[in-house]
């Protein structure tokens, strides 16, 4: 069965109402309230987005996400009580690409999840229209890379490499705006469209994707920083 959302929480007050409110707008979500209901209903359920604790009884939302990741790649939003920085770093390093702290207004928190929807569901369409002097399937990133917009992976040497909704969308914001210094305010605007989102995870969402693609992250020729400005993928910085 296909769902929006899917609500991992071991609160289940808070699942169940959250769950219940998302469905009386028309975004079809279920919620399981531990790490084993989650890995289960996954298995056997197609899901866009999920909502994630990190408070799992026995189990943590984080090593959830990293099991998650192993093989899907729908946006992942941490939900939770914890607000140390630590716990936001971690978050977004093994996975998550946002991270919301309770107590949330359950009509702030539905807007964001449809936004994040919409955005996320419509990528590939409007990717397509704008796949220009392609195959209509990979851009080339460098002569051994290629960014395959059908199945939203990484081609590299032969092998395929998955990316998170957020790097697929930097990666291909990058491609199409080559030589070009986008700088942070850009991509919160033009790739998050969430003017809560910080900087500081926009060069977390960098790191990662240099991890992907570049063959010295520490000395990144793909991808590189203009300081004090922002990135530039195909120019001198």
């Amino acid at each position: 069965m296909d769902y929006k959302c899917l609500i991992i929480d071991d609160d289940e007050i808070i699942a169940e109402n959250t769950a219940e409110y998302f469905n009386a707008f028309d975004v079809k979500t279920a919620y399981v309230t531990s790490f084993e209901k989650a890995v289960v209903f996954l298995a056997e359920n197609t899901v866009s987005l999920l909502l994630l604790d990190i408070n799992l009884g026995g189990k943590s939302g984080f090593e959830l996400c990293q099991k998650i990741r192993e093989q899907f790649s729908m946006p992942i939003l941490f939900i939770s009580a914890r607000t140390s920085d630590d716990d936001v770093l971690m978050a977004l390093n093994i996975g998550g690409d946002d991270y919301i702290k309770k107590p949330f207004k359950m009509n702030i928190l539905l807007a964001k999840v449809k936004a994040i929807l919409n955005r996320y569901e419509n990528t590939q369409p409007s990717i397509s229209q704008t796949d220009v002097h392609t195959d209509n399937k990979k851009i080339p990133v460098s002569e051994e890379i290629f960014l395959d917009t059908q199945s939203h992976c990484i081609r590299k040497n032969g092998c395929q490499i998955t990316l998170k909704a957020l790097e697929y969308k930097m990666l291909h914001y990058f491609l199409m705006h080559r030589d070009k210094v986008i700088t942070k305010d850009e991509f919160l605007q033009n790739v998050w469209e969430d003017e809560y989102v910080g900087e500081g995870t926009v060069a977390v969402h960098i790191r990662h994707l240099r991890e992907k693609i570049e063959a010295d992250p520490n000395e990144p020729k793909i991808i590189k920083t203009v300081w004090g400005v922002g990135y530039i993928m195909g120019g001198e910085s």
